[in-house]
């Protein structure tokens, strides 16, 4: 799957990924491959970012959406 996560001031991360956990207004939900496609509002937190070579990385946000589409996910974070 590829990854983007973007920030109005620079690009955090972009490259592909196995599992990205993502803080939803909910609570904390994951995505895998094949993921149906969606649309979701984050809340203030972590992403986790499991790199396809096994590296797990973090990345805190404040917040901001996140749109999965054809193992493309689009997290534009504020």
């Amino acid at each position: 799957m590829k990854l983007d996560i973007t920030t109005p001031g620079q690009q955090l991360f972009s490259g592909e990924v196995s599992l990205v956990q993502l803080p939803g207004l909910d609570g904390l939900f994951e995505i895998l491959e094949n993921h149906a496609p969606m649309v979701a509002a984050l809340k203030k937190g972590k992403v986790k970012v499991q790199q396809s070579d096994g590296n797990t990385e973090f990345y805190e946000i404040n917040g901001g959406t996140a749109e999965v589409l054809q193992n493309n996910i689009l997290v534009l974070a504020e």
